[in-house]
Formats: structure tokens, sequence, C-alpha cells
């Protein structure tokens, strides 16, 4: 036996060796590990990981800034939807800030009294609402400094009046703001595409009452919009009770009391009207039509310039959809109903339409987005409807067909074809009306009101099937123009 001293020389040679052994070999261990394969994620695999020095916290920026003067990045190019930068808020009223007060519009044409418009009654703002000062006044009202509000805003200062509806929502309000803001990019330099909407705020609505009865507006706009929080009244009283000044860095006052200034409103009777000789680009609201289907649907058919639809689920003509309304109020006369059908029948009989019949009340919410977003012509009765050619892609065949009481006319549909680059057409039982870029109707007309929300409403069938045959012959050409 060796002695102890042999003994602990040799154990302290062996654990020398050994550590050796383990230091050379350690490169590669740690090359062999790399490459296995292990069946297990998360904590059941060990790595061999480099170290690294942490790096610092980021110090938190301090989000204000000085106050500056707030200019018009788009002009004044149409009452009730002004956009600003540099907008200023405190204890809950709205503030411009400008050595040049004469470069902004008048504050009836931005925004009005916090009430419905009811038996015309004048609603010009009050100093409570907004006001334009001076930079020296803003020192003594705003402070030195503001708590910045980032990205686009909307604010919407509306009471729910007419904004609990998918047409005063979506063709009004929601199509207004951004026509008003596409004519951004085509500022000089203005680079592409705009910046997305940050938030839409709701002042005067301190509830769910800016939803639509029929549930479509909310998960729209969730569609439309999904990063964009919409804010009600009590995000506005959260800012009041702070006591401090806020800036937006852009914002958008939309206004429908404003809107009704323009004389265009006085002429065809609607929100939009103010916006309509106003220049945007090409097909404006492509990009919000196209992520509100996929987002709805799932996905975004496509088709080409016949009208047919070329992603699956095919077509191998075009799609038309008449939407009915006979489970409504206002509809045609039963045995009206049942010979447009048939005129329409005998189109896709004859192999140039698949025909839709859509009760939209009855189908799915997805569904209907993806019937109206598969067709290129619409036919139906002056409706809610209607507004789903919102989602109906434009070509130089998309149509809308527009069934009214003889004699009268309302512009709502029309102007949301015209923004679509839709051609429209005003049927009158047996007769047509339609009118190029820059003509209008004169006006508008209801006469027995009863009539136009009864239901009796008279069509003749071959006049509406005319109508599409000639639509759909017409050769490939650009979008209608805006």
């Amino acid at each position: 036996m060796l002695a102890r001293k042999q003994q602990a020389v040799l154990g302290l040679i062996f654990c020398f060796a050994s550590f050796l052994l383990i230091f050379s070999a350690r490169g590669r261990i740690a090359e062999h590990a790399s490459r296995i394969s292990f069946p297990y994620p998360g904590r059941y695999r060990a790595q061999l990981l480099p170290v690294v020095e942490a790096p610092p916290i980021p110090e938190i920026a301090l989000q204000n800034t000085a106050i500056n003067e707030t200019t018009l990045p788009a002009g004044t190019p149409a009452c009730g939807f002004t956009l600003f930068d540099r907008l200023y808020v405190r204890n809950g009223t709205i503030y411009v800030v400008t050595s040049n007060s004469t470069a902004f519009p008048h504050l009836k044409y931005v925004i009005s009294l916090p009430e419905d418009r009811v038996n015309w009654k004048k609603l010009d703002p009050t100093d409570k609402e907004m006001q334009v000062i001076s930079p020296e006044q803003a020192k003594e009202i705003l402070g030195e400094h503001a708590i910045v509000v980032d990205g686009m805003s909307m604010i919407f200062y509306d009471t729910k009046q007419f904004m609990a509806h998918y047409y005063h929502w979506w063709g009004e309000i929601i199509l207004g703001a951004i026509r008003i803001y596409s004519t951004m990019s085509l500022l000089p330099g203005m680079q592409e595409p705009l910046p997305e909407i940050s938030r839409f705020l709701l002042p005067l609505i301190p509830d769910h009452s800016w939803r639509d009865r029929a549930g479509v507006d909310g998960p729209l706009m969730r569609a439309a919009f999904p990063t964009a929080p919409i804010e009600r009244a009590d995000h506005w009283q959260d800012l009041i009770v702070l006591n401090q000044t806020f800036v937006f860095e852009r914002a958008m006052i939309v206004s429908r009391t404003g809107a009704h200034q323009s004389p265009l409103a006085g002429l065809w009777g609607k929100m939009i009207s103010s916006t309509m000789n106003v220049t945007v680009p090409d097909r404006f609201w492509e990009p919000l039509r196209g992520r509100l289907v996929k987002n709805t649907v799932g996905y975004l058919p496509v088709l080409d310039e016949s009208g047919v639809v070329t992603t699956e689920p095919r077509s191998s003509v075009p799609i038309v959809t008449y939407v009915s309304r006979q489970k409504t109020g206002r509809r045609l006369t039963e045995e009206d109903h049942q010979g447009l059908i048939r005129s329409l029948l005998e189109l896709e009989e004859e192999g140039l339409i698949e025909l839709n019949i859509a009760v939209m009340e009855t189908l799915t919410f997805s569904k209907q987005i993806e019937t109206v977003a598969r067709s290129t012509i619409m036919v139906g009765v002056h409706g809610n409807g209607l507004t789903h050619q919102l989602w109906m892609p434009p070509s130089s065949r998309s149509t809308v067909i527009e069934i009214l009481y003889p004699g009268d006319y309302l512009h709502d549909y029309e102007m949301l074809a015209r923004n679509m680059g839709h051609i429209h057409y005003a049927i009158w039982n047996d007769s047509s009306l339609t009118y190029k870029p820059g003509e209008w109707f004169k006006g508008t007309h209801v006469g027995d009101g009863k009539k136009f929300h009864g239901s009796s409403i008279p069509v003749h069938g071959p006049t509406v099937a005319q109508i599409i045959r000639e639509r759909l012959a017409v050769p490939d050409s650009k979008v209608n123009s805006q």
C-alpha cells in the first residue's frame, strides 16, 4: 500500500489532470450541444450563453413640450373637418395658438355648442368650447409647457343624435374624415402611407350610445383601426381633472354642425357635402377598405376589371347583389320585388352574372361584408344596406343602383358611390338618373314622406336589368372618377 503522503500527491495530480481535460474540452462540448435537437421547449433546454454586460436602463423621456403656434397643415378645405397641428386642450376647452388669427376659419365652421341639432337652432360655439389666442395669451392661459398627445387624433365633437347610425357614422363622419386626411398625401414632401390614426375621442358621448342599433359600427371600427382606442367623455373628463395643458400633435376636429355651415350642405343636405369639392388621391379609401374586409372576413377578395372574382372562392362571371328590404318598412311592392328577381335571374340564366339575393339582417356579420366585397353591382331600395357599398371594390364596372319612390331624390348613397369610384343610378320605376363627374341632381326632393318610407315603392325589373347589361359591357378603363 502506498504511504499517505504518496496517496495525497497522486490525488492532487489526478485532480489537476481532470481540470485540464475538462477545460480543453469545453469548446467541443459547447459545439456539440448546439447541434443537439431538444424535444422540449423552455425550461427543459439548457443553453451555454455568453456572458454579456446588461444594458443600462434608459431614462424616461418627459412627454412635454414648449407652447408653439398651431398650424393648419392641409389648409381649410372643408367645413366641419378641420385638421390642426399642435392643438391645445386645457380644462375641456380647445385652444388654437397663433400670432395670425386671420389664417384660421371662424370657429362656427370648426365646432359647435354641445347640443343636438333641433329646429335650426343656432349652435355657434362659445369660449367654453374653443378659443383662438395669441402666444402672449397662451403663456397666461396654458402655461409654459404642454403634455404631448402624439400621433394623429380624431376628435368627433358631436352628440349621439346622428352618431348612432351606420350610414351617418361610416358614410359621413369616418368617410369625410378620411377623405380630408388623405389630402395630406398630396402635399409636397409628404411620404406615403400616412401615419395611422392613433385614437378617436368622443368628448360628448358618456356611454356606448355612439353605437348603432344593428351593432355594426363598433366591430367595423375594430377591424379598420385595430390599434386605435375609442375614448369617450370620461377620458375628456380625466384631462379636465388633471388641470394641465395637453397638446395634440396632429388632430382633426369633426363637427356635424360645422359641416352644415357649408353652402354645399345646404344644396345637398349631407354632412359630407363640404368635402366633395376637395381634391383627393385616387382610391384614397382602398387601404381602409382592404384592411377592414380582410380583418372581418379573413381574406380580401380580388376582382379583375371585368368583375370576376379571381381569388378563392372564384366566380366565373361578375356578381350582382340585390339587397332586399322586404322585411322592413321601406320596401318594394311584393309584385315588383318578384318581378325584379325574375329579371335578374334571366341575366344569371344567360350566363352574364351570378346573383345574390341578400337579406342582410339574416346574414352573419362577416357574411354581409364578404358578400359585398365579392360584388361588382349592388341593387337596392334607398336604405342602410346600401352603406355596404363602402366595402365593394371599385372598378370600371362597379355600380350602385338605388331604387327610390318616383320623383324623390336624396344624395346619401350617390355621395358614397362617388367617393368609392362606383357609378350611381337612381331608379324611378321604369326610368333612371345618373350623373357624370361634376354634375349633380339639383337639390333634394322628398314629396310624400309616407310614400318615400312606405311599402309600395315600384320598380320595373327589366329597366334595372338593362342597366346591368350596359354596365357590364363597358370597356376596361380606369376606376370611375371621384
